[in-house]
């Protein structure tokens, strides 16, 4: 199904293939957004190869997919709303867009597709309780693995008894690696990275990224890699020390739950729940009814095939490796698979 993929721009108030929507009404609908790239050095091309991306850089290291963070803020690209910023749409909106979980207007994800063809920083971000004493935004994610070379891996954690003393030695002698424990990352398995955990995506990993709406990132060690001016990448040593959290667990793979799709021959798992997101995976063969409680908004992403959702007033695709995001207050819809299936990755709040 890569070779037919819908163009992933068009220009504002235009429809995307499929989509049969009411131009002269905002009820609810599922909304596409432009993706929004980034070509940091650790990049790679498989966004743009496996996702037929032909807008994306190169080297392109994320795809923001929806965002309504200050520092990549989503454009929707299909549909009346076309043009707006999830933001806008979030202020106008509040609840009945968001959902009863959530508080206030402010949309509280970002999902990012992550390249790497080389290793990104080992790195720390704050959870709550060190952004509310420290400064910066609070983000806990989850790498779900799309795709991963024989021998890729990640690493997730510090090994047991290293403190502040024995990091702090093992970054002046340049040895920060071997306090690391590692993940071999498996296609089709997810990984959760609590705020506070130190951790860094290796290469050869493909990832669909769910994380709260955040930029904050303290780098510990790069690697002694350069950048094209020949400098160094800078490094946040004393805002990491001050984040870590050196209590954190031992971290595996998660375990998928499974639970019941309305249609029988469908298959629907839990990947993972926690306090900030749940993410489910759909496995579907035929048509999958839903109906929306109000509670949260629903992301969709199209991991392997493509799929249609068709409600009252219209239907929208989403292809292969494109994301789209239904308000908490759209009407009951379906989700159809194309002809090969599709397995569609589902997060909620």
């Amino acid at each position: 199904m890569r070779g037919s993929h819908t163009p992933e721009f068009q220009h504002a108030g235009t429809r995307v293939n499929h989509s049969i929507l009411q131009e002269a009404t905002t009820m609810p609908y599922p909304l596409l957004f432009k993706p929004i790239y980034r070509d940091y050095i650790w990049g790679g091309t498989r966004i743009a190869s496996l996702f037929s991306r032909d807008r994306a850089p190169n080297p392109c290291a994320e795809s923001w997919e929806i965002s309504a963070h200050p520092d990549g803020m989503g454009v929707v690209e299909n549909g009346p709303l076309a043009g707006k910023t999830l933001e806008e749409i979030c202020n106008e909106s509040g609840a009945a867009f968001l959902g009863t979980h959530c508080d206030g207007t402010r949309f509280p994800l970002l999902i990012k597709i992550i390249d790497a063809k080389t290793r990104l920083s080992v790195q720390v971000h704050p959870n709550e309780n060190s952004a509310q004493r420290y400064g910066g935004e609070a983000k806990t994610e989850m790498w779900y693995f799309l795709d991963a070379s024989k021998d890729a891996f990640v690493c997730a954690g510090l090994k047991p008894g290293v403190g502040p003393r024995v990091l702090q030695d093992a970054i002046k002698a340049k040895n920060t690696p071997s306090l690391l424990q590692t993940v071999k990352a498996e296609p089709g398995k997810a990984l959760y990275i609590p705020g506070g955990l130190v951790h860094a995506i290796c290469e050869g990993c493909l990832i669909l990224e769910v994380q709260q709406s955040s930029n904050t990132t303290y780098r510990i060690y790069d690697w002694d890699r350069l950048c094209s001016d020949g400098m160094p990448r800078k490094l946040h040593i004393a805002q990491a020390l001050e984040v870590i959290d050196w209590r954190a667990p031992t971290l595996g793979l998660q375990v998928p739950i499974e639970m019941s799709a309305t249609n029988k021959i469908n298959k629907r798992e839990r990947i993972l729940r926690s306090d900030f997101f749940t993410m489910e995976r759909l496995s579907l063969s035929g048509t999958e009814p839903v109906e929306p409680n109000g509670s949260s908004f629903r992301i969709l992403f199209a991991a392997h095939g493509e799929a249609v959702i068709s409600w009252g007033a219209g239907s929208q695709s989403i292809p292969h490796g494109r994301t789209c995001l239904i308000p908490a207050d759209m009407p009951p819809y379906a989700i159809e698979p194309g002809a090969d299936g599709a397995a569609l990755l589902s997060v909620e709040v």
